[in-house]
């Protein structure tokens, strides 16, 4: 876990707690459809507005990951370390994971006050939560996807929000203009299909395959770059 360890040694992960806290803090409860507003015992719009601030900061988190490594020419003595390419990527990709764990278990009091508001889904609750832990491992993958193809962090993260819409925003509008299989192939590659399902409570196995399957794709695709390098 020296990532981890990295990213708080850095300062970078007390940026991004504080940063995700007071962005999500601030429009779950005082901005426009806050908690208050909508009069219901529900973290909907926790859960709405989680869903754009970890989009836009996990590239920041990931794009440093390999980038740095590539442009200071480190990544040949990491490879040569008697760990595997696969130990290395999920290694990465779990340090960043945990942070944003961590990121999440701070929010845990919206729960516990709402809850005390009135009757709350509980369910739904966490299975939101569930939703925005895959999600951020989807974008985790990507993010350390792009960082290993480039020595540019700023390309990096680019690169990742670049991907990073299509899953976002792109598919789900491509998927209201066409109907049959095209539409609803497109509708199934949008991450917003997946995630506005559980952010309601419903967990089906569709949508845990998606987001097991595009975060499996990512890592193994960071994997094989790293195979090249070794060549």
């Amino acid at each position: 876990m020296r990532e981890l360890k990295t990213f708080f040694d850095s300062l970078i992960a007390y940026i991004m707690l504080i940063a995700f806290l007071g962005f999500s803090g601030f429009f779950t409860w005082l901005y426009g459809s806050d908690i208050f507003y909508v009069k219901q015992a529900s973290l909907q719009s926790f859960f709405s507005i989680a869903y754009w601030t970890l989009f836009f900061f996990i590239p920041a988190l990931t794009m440093k990951l390999f980038a740095e490594e590539n442009r200071s020419g480190t990544i040949e003595l990491l490879l040569t370390k008697p760990v595997t390419d696969w130990q290395v990527v999920v290694g990465k990709f779990l340090s960043t994971l945990i942070l944003i764990f961590i990121a999440l278990l701070l929010t845990l009091p919206y729960y516990i006050t709402v809850a005390s508001l009135g009757n709350i889904d509980n369910g739904a609750v966490w299975s939101g939560y569930l939703g925005l832990i895959l999600m951020s491992a989807v974008y985790i993958a990507i993010g350390i996807y792009t960082s290993s193809v480039s020595n540019n962090q700023i390309v990096s993260y680019l690169l990742a929000l670049f991907i990073g819409i299509f899953f976002q925003i792109i598919f789900s509008m491509l998927a209201s203009n066409f109907s049959g299989v095209i539409g609803e192939t497109l509708s199934y590659l949008s991450i917003s299909t997946h995630y506005d399902s559980m952010a309601r409570g419903v967990i089906d196995s569709k949508d845990l395959v998606y987001f097991l399957s595009l975060i499996f794709m990512g890592l193994i695709m960071t994997e094989a770059n790293l195979e090249k390098k070794r060549l």
